[in-house]
């Protein structure tokens, strides 16, 4: 014989099973949130008795050689600051006095250059007139070669070969001693063509192609023509 379940209990059973579901949920909701609380407590509690119990770190050895090592390195960096300030210091001063001797060379090799320059000019000029001497050393030269080929002194010369032929005078006055001839030349003097002893005054001779001519303390003379 088969029995049915009343209607009535179907529907209390299936209304009932959503917060029968639900239920759980929340109580595990609930739970959580009570877990969470107890572990923060428990994690201030904890820091709160570390920080009562663990020592002071800057208290220890370790920080203590550190803060020593520190103190140390500013002291040496302090020093070599110091020293870098001193040697940029003596840097200034070195690179003062070479701009100060910079602008002295410059000045000074201008100074040359303009003084080069004046050589220069100078040294043309001199060679310009070193040219003037030259060419009336020259000329000096010439009219002393002419003089000396127009100009006869004592001794036996042949005209044409020694001395030119033309008319001559004496260049000052002779003395009583003064003598001279005219020979034909190769005579040896024994053929005189002319001879003289003025006694004084300033004598004239001519001579010509062919001739010789002797002069004994008479001086110079001097071609007229």
């Amino acid at each position: 014989m088969s029995t049915t379940e009343p209607e009535f209990d179907e529907q209390w059973t299936t209304g009932d099973q959503d917060d029968q579901e639900a239920g759980p949920v929340r109580r595990t909701r609930s739970k959580a949130r009570i877990l969470g609380a107890l572990a923060a407590l428990a994690l201030l509690g904890g820091a709160v008795g570390l920080g009562t119990t663990l020592p002071d770190p800057t208290t220890s050895d370790a920080y203590l050689e550190l803060e020593d090592d520190r103190d140390e390195l500013r002291a040496e960096r302090d020093e070599l600051q110091a020293e870098y300030n001193a040697v940029e210091g003596q840097y200034d001063a070195v690179r003062a006095d070479y701009d100060a001797l910079s602008g002295d060379i410059e000045d000074r090799e201008a100074e040359v250059a303009a003084r080069e320059a004046d050589a220069e000019e100078a040294a043309a000029e001199v060679e310009a007139a070193e040219a003037a001497v030259k060419k009336r050393e020259e000329a000096i030269t010439a009219a002393e070669d002419a003089k000396a080929a127009s100009t006869i002194s004592d001794g036996i010369w042949t005209v044409g070969t020694d001395i030119e032929p033309g008319t001559y005078r004496s260049a000052a006055e002779v003395g009583s001693s003064c003598y001279w001839g005219i020979y034909r030349s190769g005579s040896n003097g024994d053929d005189i063509i002319e001879n003289d002893i003025p006694g004084g005054g300033r004598p004239t001779v001519t001579l010509s192609d062919g001739q010789d001519f002797n002069s004994t303390r008479c001086g110079s003379w001097d071609k007229q023509s």
